[in-house]
């Protein structure tokens, strides 16, 4: 197995983008798009912080009835969001891999 990280890319658009992985390669959240690297540094920083505080992840059912979260800042700005989950229970198992990896995570760059 490998290690939780933020993987970071350059998207068509210019801006950088980051998935926080699990140790499994799975991704668990998904960024924004940043102008900057260190901007998106910065909300990395973010998601380490907030993540670990529970009232931070906005729990949504989407239309199709399948769970997802933001994770947002003091500010209430969204920092990223998850992937679909079919139930409420795999979505708080989600949440609860993001308190536990992304404090530990390192930024890996990819061209």
């Amino acid at each position: 197995m490998g290690h939780p990280k933020f993987a970071v890319k350059t998207g068509k658009d210019g801006k950088f983008y980051f998935n926080l992985t699990a140790k499994n390669g799975q991704v668990i959240l998904s960024s924004q798009g940043y102008a900057s690297k260190s901007g998106c540094d910065n909300g990395i920083d973010s998601v380490k912080t907030n993540s670990q505080v529970d009232e931070r992840f906005d729990r949504k059912v989407a239309k199709d009835g399948q769970h997802y979260f933001a994770l947002t800042a003091a500010n209430s700005q969204t920092i990223g969001k998850s992937e679909m989950y079919t139930t409420k229970s795999s979505m708080e198992n989600g949440i609860k891999s993001i308190a536990t990896n992304a404090p530990n995570a390192e930024a890996e760059y990819e061209d």
